[in-house]
């Protein structure tokens, strides 16, 4: 095996706003503890640090982090500024705001003029002057809401040069379209993976259509969400991973990099075992039938509609659309 296919640049390329990066990323998430935010034991911090400089070394450009990932004694974005700053030049750190959690770890929701106080608060971590990419995580609770007044407050933040692209995160097609009306949007950062809705599938296809990036979360853990990939997985995933001697992890990332050349990956994790598993897998190749079984796992009651053909999106840039 080619010392490319296990770097990050064996999946390939796409552009997230002005920057190109490979599309096998890295989650912050899981780098302070081994479970998310306060739950679980804080992780070793130079082994956190060991794994950044490790994801960087393989080729990760893609890193994705936010305020609120910090465990009692761990935070991803001091872990972040100390393995990593001086940055490279090459590297893209996006974030996210409006939630935000307070000294003791309680969780609060920004109002408008409180996003300023999230995105200088990621600044100070990061030691940054400007931050990438900034992602508004829209709350569960307004996923038919309107977002324009927070949205409208990033782009008041990004025309001050605290920020140079906006990006979406856990939002609808309307929330997108309303957002679009009143600033550029370069991503669309939402829960995604085998097994995904009509609704979401859809979701990426407008985003390819756009020929914006779509970076999945979850697209390893699937609904186990923060907990993590479920015991009993799929069994047809599990046959697939079989058939190529790797993990279920493995092959739920691959079928993900092979919804559309516009899809980032960011799997997360604090073990370099299994960061070296997540970038490999960006050069694993499943075949159409493979792919054809994988795409019929749909919820119940949700099988109806076909995903229909991939349409090749528009306006991107990338070395190889398989992966």
């Amino acid at each position: 095996m080619s010392s490319h296919t296990n770097t990050a640049s064996a999946g390939g390329t796409w552009r997230l706003g002005d920057r190109t990066v490979n599309r096998v990323g890295f989650g912050a998430m899981r780098l302070t503890g081994t479970a998310p935010f306060d739950q679980g034991v804080p992780r070793d911090r130079d082994r956190s640090i060991g794994v950044l400089r490790r994801a960087v070394e393989l080729g990760v450009n893609h890193v994705d982090t936010a305020a609120f990932y910090f465990s009692a004694t761990r935070s991803a974005n001091e872990l972040i500024n100390r393995a990593l700053a001086p940055y490279p030049e090459d590297l893209v750190i996006t974030t996210k705001v409006w939630p935000g959690r307070d000294p003791s770890g309680a969780w609060w929701w920004a109002e408008p003029a409180q996003l300023r106080g999230q995105v200088e608060e990621n600044l100070r971590q990061l030691g940054r002057d400007h931050l990438d990419v900034v992602n508004l995580r829209v709350p569960p609770s307004l996923r038919t809401g309107s977002i324009g007044e927070h949205f409208g407050a990033l782009a008041d933040l990004r025309d001050a040069g605290l920020i140079r692209h906006l990006g979406l995160s856990n939002v609808t097609s309307g929330q997108l379209a309303e957002a679009r009306a009143i600033a550029p949007v370069v991503c669309v950062q939402n829960p995604y993976g085998i097994g995904a809705s009509n609704e979401d599938r859809a979701l990426l296809r407008t985003c390819g259509e756009l020929g914006l990036a779509f970076v999945p979360f979850f697209a390893i853990a699937g609904p186990g969400a923060e907990a993590g990939p479920a015991a009993g997985d799929d069994e047809a995933v599990r046959a697939v991973a079989l058939a190529h001697g790797v993990s279920v992890a493995q092959v739920r990332l691959a079928w993900t990099l092979r919804q559309g050349p516009h899809v980032l990956a960011i799997p997360g994790t604090g073990d370099p075992e299994h960061l070296v598993q997540n970038v490999a897998a960006g050069a694993l190749r499943l075949s159409d039938d493979e792919l054809a079984l994988l795409d019929s796992l749909r919820p119940p009651g949700d099988r109806g509609l076909s995903d229909g053909s991939r349409r090749r999106p528009r306006g991107g840039q990338e070395s190889s659309d398989r992966s």
